[in-house]
């Protein structure tokens, strides 16, 4: 999320301002010191415009995911 969150351009205060969470919050699941609900990883991926399980799947590697428009949905 961090990676995909920063090549946006995004700080976390404004991720944490689309998403309706706290920039706290957000940050610490960036360092993944919370377990995430799913409705808060759906608000995540909304507000970066993603797919949800670009959020959830194993991008170790670095973020893998593509846009949502660029899907065809």
């Amino acid at each position: 999320m961090r990676s995909l969150r920063a090549g946006l351009g995004m700080s976390q205060e404004a991720l944490a301002d689309l998403g309706g969470l706290h920039r706290t919050y957000v940050g610490s699941v960036e360092r993944s010191e919370r377990n995430v609900s799913l409705d808060n990883i759906e608000k995540l991926a909304q507000a970066l415009k993603v797919d949800i399980t670009d959020l959830l799947a194993d991008n170790s590697g670095g973020f893998q995911g593509r846009p949502i428009q660029d899907r065809g949905t």
